[in-house]
């Protein structure tokens, strides 16, 4: 714990688009901050807040009661956390740990595994909210582990979110977030395609989001990607190839279960076929481009 405020100081790894806001909620709420990046420019924001930047995710373990990651892809994740040197072997007896990448549930348990052999705590704990979620403190967050680790992370879960939920042991919180993509790649298709087809035979797209967004169409994925699309916005609040990354797991999953998921790989192939045009590093909602 921290001497001077009995608070438990934080490392935090990965400040993206998304981690970035994240970890400025927890400087809010009066935590102290370890934090590390591979690109070290994009924790200028919050070192100007009085976080600490590391040279390395062992380091930041050693010097943290509780470690948050959201990284890329599940290759990063297990890089950080189980390699010689990483997140695991270096840190402090009595930690915990919070993985909120979405990655694979059978790493997830192989992290939580190998935390618990070294007496420390392990979360998986993947989030759903894009970009404005994060900066609003109103992401969703889907959580595998122990109930006491839940309960011990909670306070961190609160103010980075507002919709919080414990799926059961260790990799639940990853199966659930896959759940949710599932849902969100048939979601963001028929958005996509709804407001081209509108464009297309002369309605007015903006006239018809208006209209819609409070019916039976309404999702969020139309209130707050359908005006970036109309007005020709498709930076990322959430990568196309992070979003292919976590379409890919669960048809994997799927498939391993037994379940051929029709509209997840119509969506994944769509998606790759974007990505393959260039489209990469847009957000999900640059999909539009590929129908216009």
């Amino acid at each position: 714990m921290s001497e001077e405020t009995s608070m438990p100081k934080i490392g935090f790894i990965g400040t993206g688009v998304m981690g970035s806001s994240m970890a400025g909620h927890l400087i809010d709420a009066g935590y102290e901050l370890n934090v590390y990046n591979r690109t070290a420019s994009k924790c200028q924001t919050l070192i100007d807040r009085g976080a600490e930047l590391l040279s390395s995710p062992g380091d930041v373990a050693a010097h943290s009661d509780i470690v948050i990651t959201i990284v890329g892809f599940p290759r990063d994740v297990e890089q950080i956390y189980l390699d010689s040197g990483g997140i695991v072997e270096r840190a402090r007896s009595g930690a915990l740990l919070i993985d909120m990448t979405t990655s694979d549930q059978n790493l997830a348990v192989r992290i939580y595994d190998a935390a618990k052999s070294r007496g420390i705590g392990a979360c998986d704990a993947p989030v759903t909210g894009g970009d404005r979620g994060a900066r609003t403190a109103s992401l969703s967050i889907m959580v595998g582990g122990d109930a006491a680790d839940f309960e011990r992370a909670m306070p961190l879960f609160k103010a980075m979110g507002s919709n919080i939920a414990h799926f059961g042991p260790a990799g639940c919180g990853q199966t659930a977030k896959l759940a949710n993509q599932i849902i969100i790649a048939g979601t963001m298709l028929g958005v996509c395609e709804g407001l081209i087809f509108a464009k297309r035979a002369g309605i007015n797209p903006n006239a018809l989001l208006e209209c819609i967004s409070s019916g039976s169409a309404g999702s969020w994925s139309l209130s707050n990607y359908g005006p970036r699309i109309l007005r020709g916005d498709f930076q990322p609040g959430f990568f196309v190839k992070h979003f292919i990354k976590d379409m890919a797991l669960a048809d994997d999953l799927a498939d391993s279960a037994g379940l051929d998921l029709k509209g997840l790989k119509t969506a994944l192939e769509q998606y790759r076929r974007f990505a393959d045009s260039g489209g990469a590093e847009n957000g999900t909602q640059g999909l539009y481009k590929l129908y216009s």
